[in-house]
């Protein structure tokens, strides 16, 4: 009771209260297995690196206090698993994310992003080095292991740069023969067979949908 006074607080301080609730309410749960991509805001937001440059407004925000703040644990059995997007540039704040919903970091998965040549992409931005690469951080809540072909899967994915911030498909296969179900997608685009999706990005057959994240800063 303690600890959902002080989330309470927590939320209403930051406002984050009406996403909370509603990811409090989700169905199909709880959930063995999470991957998420939340919106990160990036501190210098002038740049091209960030989603919400005001020029190319490319979708909205969370601070990662707001993202800390999501109950994530709440919504997760006891032994559990979380595939988490994180830039390079924030994998700081990532770690305390993933230590804020209930895991602890064990590994990571990098996605390569390679032209139609099979080189390294060029076109990642970056303010110190001009990223190719972007990370999932893999954390475990409880103790749990991976599924047999998890000891057997290489960390790392190679595939080619679609639009803006979609990730590889790629990284289901890899989800899915490592980890169990039942299977929770956060700020999801798209739905997926399996899997319970919840986000902004999502399309017309996720539900729910429609969140404004950057009021909730």
């Amino acid at each position: 009771m303690a600890q959902r006074e002080h989330t309470a607080a927590i939320e209403k301080a930051n406002g984050t209260r009406p996403v909370n609730e509603d990811l409090r309410q989700i169905e199909g749960g709880p959930f063995s297995t999470v991957l998420a991509d939340p919106p990160w805001r990036f501190m210098n937001r002038t740049g091209k690196v960030a989603p919400e440059h005001r020029r190319l407004s490319r979708y909205d925000t969370m601070t990662t206090a707001a993202i800390r703040a999501m109950p994530v644990s709440e919504v997760t059995t006891d032994n559990a698993h979380l595939y988490l997007w994180v830039p390079n540039a924030l994998i700081g704040d990532g770690l305390r994310v993933l230590e804020s919903w209930g895991f602890v970091y064990k590994s990571n998965i990098v996605w390569a992003k390679r032209r139609k040549d099979g080189g390294p992409d060029g076109r990642g931005v970056g303010f110190y080095f001009r990223n190719v690469t972007e990370l999932i951080l893999f954390g475990v809540k409880g103790s749990m292991r991976t599924l047999a072909p998890g000891r057997r899967q290489v960390n790392m994915i190679e595939t080619r740069k679609r639009e803006h911030s979609r990730k590889p498909d790629e990284q289901y296969d890899v989800i899915e023969a490592c980890s169990p179900d039942p299977y929770l997608e956060l700020f999801a685009r798209y739905s997926r067979e399996g899997w319970t999706s919840w986000g902004l990005e999502a399309d017309d057959d996720v539900v729910p949908r429609g969140k404004q994240y950057a009021a909730y800063s």
